[in-house]
């Protein structure tokens, strides 16, 4: 996983330049799968897997539905 970063600017400030630099390694995941590899999980089941989909599909429809009402 690469990060490509464009040079700074002459123009540019440094806090822009680090802003966005670091979106960039926010939206590339590196940093989640670091802090993820520092602790050991033990495998889900199928069962398990399977539970946490579907409570994560029932979530996410939800969630569209408050977005539909203009909820939140």
């Amino acid at each position: 996983m690469a990060i490509k970063v464009t040079r700074k600017d002459q123009n540019e400030a440094n806090e822009n330049v680090i802003r966005r630099f670091n979106r960039k390694v926010l939206q590339s995941g590196v940093m989640a799968t670091a802090k993820s590899s520092l602790r050991f999980s033990k495998p889900l089941s199928k069962r398990e897997r399977r539970q946490k989909a579907i409570l994560r599909d029932k979530r996410k429809a939800e969630k569209a539905e408050r977005m539909k009402l203009g909820l939140k």
